[in-house]
């Protein structure tokens, strides 16, 4: 029975997870760099690449460990290629390439936010192709046709600021920890000035392209006018979020109603977002269709999700089959040259 090692170390996570045929995810281990880096208020490469080396190699034989099977028992390797840190993606290269090499297995390079659309795959409910995917993160928000595995296309994308780090540089103007656009989303639970309203960027002409630089700059003279007060803070926080939320959605439906799909996949770290989940499931269900989502723990970066798209493109026989095992990395990688 085919089983996929998938290690994933783009950014500040290094994770590591086994798909199996018949059983699914038998393995998902992941360490969190949060802590060495909360000091420094965002990832320093460096030390991200650093601490990858030291817990890759513990955490692959914790996940043999659990899910109780030798390296002889895997089909190949998988590991991200790119997008992300180049530092960050040459560990995982480099240790997916020698496993691979060691273990006489062949080695699958998976493109990061291929991971990423591919991870509500992994749920018991999980969407038929073709579907339209809303993927949005930290350094990623675009709208994808999805037609079929490695059939993308990208109909819409943010020209500036990414959804997710919107949320976050808000949140450090705001002086909230980090990481804080999770901080800043629980902080908009609190918030009540029902007449504090945010602008929803590029919702007023046609397209379905991004922009959120020019609410954050928005959001930053609401604070520095406020009282600093953390009822103020709150205000802000949900108002913020109400209007990244809103113009998703408001784009979202001018792109369903585009490309006549009736599923929609929200995927990234943005996608654990609650208020974002109850407003897209509104939509779809008053547009008569569905919308997916990974659970929790695979919205933000994980090996299972790798570990599943190497699956399927290993079962297409795009693998590698030659005795070479170059290392090779895209820190800069469109989807659109990749598929």
């Amino acid at each position: 029975m085919t089983k996929i090692l998938g290690i994933e170390t783009s950014c500040d996570e290094t994770a590591i997870a086994i798909y199996d045929q018949s059983r699914g995810i038998i393995a998902h281990q992941l360490y969190s760099q949060i802590k060495l880096h909360s000091e420094y208020g965002g990832v320093v490469p460096e030390l991200a690449s650093r601490d990858h080396v030291r817990k890759i190699i513990p955490l692959v034989d914790a996940a043999l460990k659990e899910a109780k099977i030798d390296s002889s028992e895997l089909s190949a390797i998988a590991y991200t290629q790119g997008p992300g840190l180049i530092g960050a993606l040459l560990v995982g290269a480099s240790i997916g390439q020698s496993l691979a090499f060691a273990w006489k297995l062949p080695s699958i390079g998976i493109h990061h936010l291929e991971g990423h659309l591919l991870a509500p795959m992994l749920e018991e409910n999980k969407p038929d192709y073709p579907f339209l995917a809303l993927l949005v993160s930290g350094g990623h928000t675009m709208l994808v046709d999805v037609i079929g595995l490695g059939k993308y296309d990208i109909i819409g994308e943010s020209i500036d600021d990414a959804a997710g780090e919107a949320f976050d540089k808000t949140a450090k103007i705001m002086g909230l920890d980090y990481p804080g656009g999770p901080i800043l989303a629980k902080l908009a639970e609190r918030g009540q000035d029902e007449t504090m309203r945010f602008p929803r960027p590029m919702t007023d002409r046609p397209g379905l392209d991004f922009s959120f630089s020019g609410l954050k700059t928005f959001a930053a003279n609401k604070i520095m006018a406020s009282d600093g007060s953390e009822q103020s803070k709150a205000d802000i926080a949900k108002a913020f979020q109400d209007a990244v939320v809103d113009t998703l959605a408001i784009k979202c439906k001018r792109a369903l109603k585009q490309t006549g799909r009736n599923s929609l996949v929200i995927a990234g770290g943005v996608s654990a977002n609650i208020s974002l989940r109850e407003k897209l499931g509104r939509l779809m269900s008053d547009l008569g269709g569905e919308a997916y989502y990974p659970r929790h723990e695979y919205c933000t970066d994980n090996g299972a999700m790798i570990a599943y798209a190497g699956y399927c493109h290993f079962v297409q026989n795009k693998h590698q089959k030659t005795d070479a095992y170059p290392i090779k990395v895209h820190p800069r990688w469109p989807m659109s040259e990749a598929f």
